[in-house]
């Protein structure tokens, strides 16, 4: 059965805290990203009802700083749908709370598979966008997917290639 993007939308909206920020007063990336990641998450279960696992985090994006006096809202949704595979759109949203100021300040794609009961992947529903954003990111998912079987490759062509010792160890 088909679903639409709204029914896996999710949304979080959360304060940036001092321990949530960098030397440059501004929110740590890998707190952004921990957060993005699981949004996503929510978003591909609610698609599928099923397990499912984070593939790949295919790229963020960070376009303006976020700082201890914004907001931060995600949001997230599946943007495209393979066999058992599904892209998930996350869009991060900084408000300055003093000014109203707000801007997209982060983008997302991350790839998630949804799994049977063995832990094997498994067919998820088609997606069907709706609104203008989620038709032009509908529309523009087959290049990013083409993209990332590229990289894909490109990953496991170098991890054939490097070794797994350790700093200052030798192989004998």
């Amino acid at each position: 059965m088909t679903k639409t993007c709204k029914q896996s939308r999710v949304v979080k909206t959360g304060r940036v805290f001092p321990q949530d920020t960098n030397n440059h007063n501004t929110l740590f990336g890998g707190k952004l990203i921990r957060d993005i990641d699981d949004l996503a998450s929510i978003s591909a279960a609610r698609h599928c009802r099923k397990e499912c696992v984070t593939a790949s985090i295919d790229s963020v994006d960070f376009l303006h700083p976020i700082r201890q006096t914004d907001s931060v809202c995600l949001e997230s949704h599946v943007s495209w749908t393979g066999r058992s595979s599904m892209e998930i759109f996350v869009k991060v949203v900084a408000e300055d709370l003093l000014t109203a100021d707000r801007r997209v300040a982060a983008t997302s794609f991350l790839t998630f598979v949804a799994l049977d009961e063995e832990g094997k992947p498994t067919d998820v529903p088609p997606i069907k966008p709706e609104s203008e954003e989620e038709i032009y990111l509908h529309d523009t998912a087959p290049e990013r997917a083409r993209l990332r079987k590229v990289g894909r490759q490109q990953s496991k062509k170098l991890a054939s290639i490097l070794t797994d010792l350790g700093p200052g160890q030798e192989e004998e």
